[in-house]
């Protein structure tokens, strides 16, 4: 899993993979688990809807906003531009039409929970010293073919901010081949020495929109990124505060994967401006249980 030298590989460049993480079978269960609950998955409508006035839209644009900011205790589902008519009709399949769903995989279906608190995810938890990781949200993304939207150059710790920085490591887990091709992660070597310039908060109860950012993200040369693929069942671990994107997908591939976010909670302080808050049903489960 993480030797000594990978170890010192993320402490340097902000990230690593590990090949051979997961199993093709494992990889297999947790896709099969997807496709079960998207067969069950139930739409609202107004995620379904193209409304044609600027007043709807703001509605909509709410709508959706509260729909993300209460989904840390739940599965929910998100959706990729332009896969529904205007009268709430998927124009492609509906598997083909997510982005992700998220953001209690890892608490609410039992295969991704015991993937999550696998020995094997324990083990490069304790490789990385972390001596009292939580789990504080979970994902399962598309990146569909042909349709699968760019993720532009950003930092994990705009997002999921704690006091100190420094706390957050994302794992990220290719359930099928991630290549150039289909949309892998792109890194900026060395950029999680920098500190972050942008965050994401929550707005103060009963102000519209319900988020907004603070900060500028810096500008990052193209040429200064590395590409990243792995092959199905690779894992990826991610810096907080590590620049990184992917690409839209052109190919005709998709490029599953199961990302989670581990936060060592001892002396850390989770921003209650974050637009993820742990909840009384769902408090931030410990990762060693």
């Amino acid at each position: 899993m993480v030797t000594d030298e990978l170890g010192a590989a993320f402490r340097k460049d902000g990230f690593v993979a590990i090949e051979g993480f997961l199993t093709v079978q494992e990889c297999d269960s947790l896709k099969a688990q997807i496709s079960d609950i998207i067969d069950e998955m139930d739409v609202p409508q107004y995620l379904r809807t193209e409304f044609s006035t600027q007043e709807v839209e703001q509605i909509e644009t709410q709508g959706s906003a509260d729909y993300f900011l209460a989904s840390g205790d739940k599965i929910r589902f998100f959706f990729e531009k332009g896969v529904f008519d205007s009268k709430g009709d998927f124009l492609v399949p509906k598997e083909k039409s997510l982005n992700k769903v998220g953001h209690a995989l890892h608490a609410l279906e039992p295969i991704f929970k015991n993937l999550t608190h696998s020995p094997k995810v324990q083990e490069v938890a304790r490789k990385l010293d972390l001596q009292e990781p939580v789990i504080v949200q979970s994902m399962y993304i598309f990146k569909q073919p042909g349709i699968g939207g760019e993720v532009t150059p950003h930092q994990d710790a705009t997002f999921l901010y704690t006091e100190p920085l420094g706390r957050i490591i994302g794992f990220w887990i290719a359930l099928e081949d991630a290549t150039e091709e289909n949309g892998c992660l792109w890194f900026l070597p060395g950029s999680h020495t920098a500190g972050i310039t942008r965050r994401m908060l929550r707005t103060p109860k009963g102000e519209y929109p319900l988020t907004k950012f603070i900060g500028k993200e810096r500008d990052y040369p193209d040429d200064a990124f590395i590409p990243v693929p792995v092959k199905k069942g690779g894992l990826v671990l991610i810096h907080g505060e590590v620049v990184h994107k992917s690409a839209l997908n052109t190919s005709d591939k998709s490029r599953h994967a199961y990302t989670f976010h581990l936060m060592e909670s001892r002396d850390t302080h989770w921003s209650e401006e974050n637009w993820l808050q742990p909840t009384p049903e769902l408090p931030f489960p410990l990762l060693y249980i």
